[in-house]
């Protein structure tokens, strides 16, 4: 093969020899680079037949290993760890740092929940109020959507102050049944009436506060007032129909495209991770990696020379010798190379599996029921006192 360069049978890595220099500065891939050179020469015959590679390509697939192995094992653990990661901000990188569980995400689902009952969450209740008319006892929102510049199927009423004061500001109302003479009677049936000086309070259970508030809100509804209202389709029928003009109906709303915005605010632009390309993973640091990682980089090294000889190769199907021609094994190269890159990347996937959270947990629960078996069969001591 004419003016084709051959492996000569060693090198010496410097910085700059990597396409990207990812790892060129580390003292433990320059030493290994040197030696992965070497392996996958041989692997691939060397010297009993040329290896029209150089030094350069054996570089190229071990930083290529490594990346990939980086890739596998941060993109493994930013799934397992999204939940919590998730509105976190990417200032600085994540690699080789404990990541504990947090309640971010459920805490987000929950909000809305807590934004429909009116209990936080994260969508702005808004005030309004409209004008009561004589006589008119259906009240439509669209004038008052005008008015805020926005669609009226736009507004949804949360609340309306139409209702009275709370019942515990009320606690001693002789219309709701129990007032002060009750108490004061209670008193003197236990004997504190005829004490000096007076004691005019009583400490009563809780149930008892309940029934009293319960009593004054069950008189307001039936025997004091028949004032309410009814709110269908944000329309606003009034109980009794006004007598007079003048008056007000306050009331608290929120926009449903405030509501229906699934944007968290502020979390625009960079600086948040909002998926998971922006989780703040680099490459390995290469000196960090164990004897099991390593083996797996060297071999799926080989299998990336492998596929690059092939395509080296096939620019030259055949090559003449005097009275022959010699084909060479391109395809055999490649099709090797393939089988051997997805072999490796499922392996690998399958050994971080193994180690997720609920394939421990199911093991140690495995081990916790085992245990307990054989304890089960060992015999008990038995003690006389």
């Amino acid at each position: 093969m004419p003016n084709t360069p051959i492996w000569p049978g060693s090198s010496s890595f410097f910085p700059g020899d990597t396409p990207f220099g990812f790892y060129d500065n580390d003292i433990e891939f320059q030493q290994d680079a040197e030696r992965v050179a070497v392996f996958c020469a041989r692997r691939l015959g060397y010297p009993l037949t040329d290896v029209e590679l150089q030094d350069i390509n054996f570089y190229t697939a071990f930083e290529e290993a490594v990346t990939t192995y980086g890739n596998e094992v941060f993109a493994y653990q930013a799934s397992q760890n999204y939940l919590s990661l998730e509105g976190a901000p990417t200032g600085s990188t994540i690699n080789y740092q404990l990541q504990k569980p947090n309640l971010g995400s459920q805490i987000r689902i929950a909000e809305a929940y807590g934004s429909e009952a009116g209990v936080g969450g994260t969508v702005d209740y808004k005030s309004g109020s409209i004008d009561l008319n004589k006589d008119q006892q259906v009240y439509d929102l669209t004038e008052f959507a005008n008015s805020v510049g926005t669609d009226k199927n736009n507004i949804e009423v949360k609340r309306i102050f139409y209702q009275a004061r709370p019942a515990i500001v009320r606690y001693f109302d002789p219309y709701a049944g129990v007032g002060n003479s009750d108490i004061g009677g209670l008193m003197d049936q236990f004997g504190f009436g005829g004490f000096s000086p007076g004691i005019n309070f009583m400490m009563m259970p809780i149930n008892f506060d309940l029934a009293k508030l319960q009593a004054i809100e069950f008189n307001d509804q039936i025997r004091k007032s028949n004032y309410s209202f009814e709110l269908v389709n944000n329309k606003i029928k009034i109980f009794p129909i006004p007598s007079g003009n003048g008056d007000k109906l306050y009331f608290e709303y929120i926009l449903k495209s405030d509501r229906n915005n699934p944007l968290v605010s502020g979390s625009a632009g960079v600086g948040v991770i909002t998926d998971v390309s922006t989780v703040p993973y680099a490459n390995p640091t290469y000196a960090y990696i164990n004897s099991i990682g390593r083996q797996w980089i060297f071999e799926y090294a080989l299998a990336l020379c492998k596929e690059m000889l092939g395509y080296v190769r096939g620019k030259y199907s055949t090559v003449p010798i005097p009275g022959d021609n010699v084909t060479l094994n391109q395809s055999d190269l490649i099709t090797a190379a393939t089988a051997e890159k997805n072999a490796l990347i499922e392996r690998l996937r399958a050994y971080l599996d193994e180690t997720s959270r609920n394939k421990l947990l199911e093991k140690k629960a495995n081990e916790s029921d085992n245990l307990q078996k054989e304890l089960s069969k060992v015999p008990y001591t038995i003690y006389i006192g």
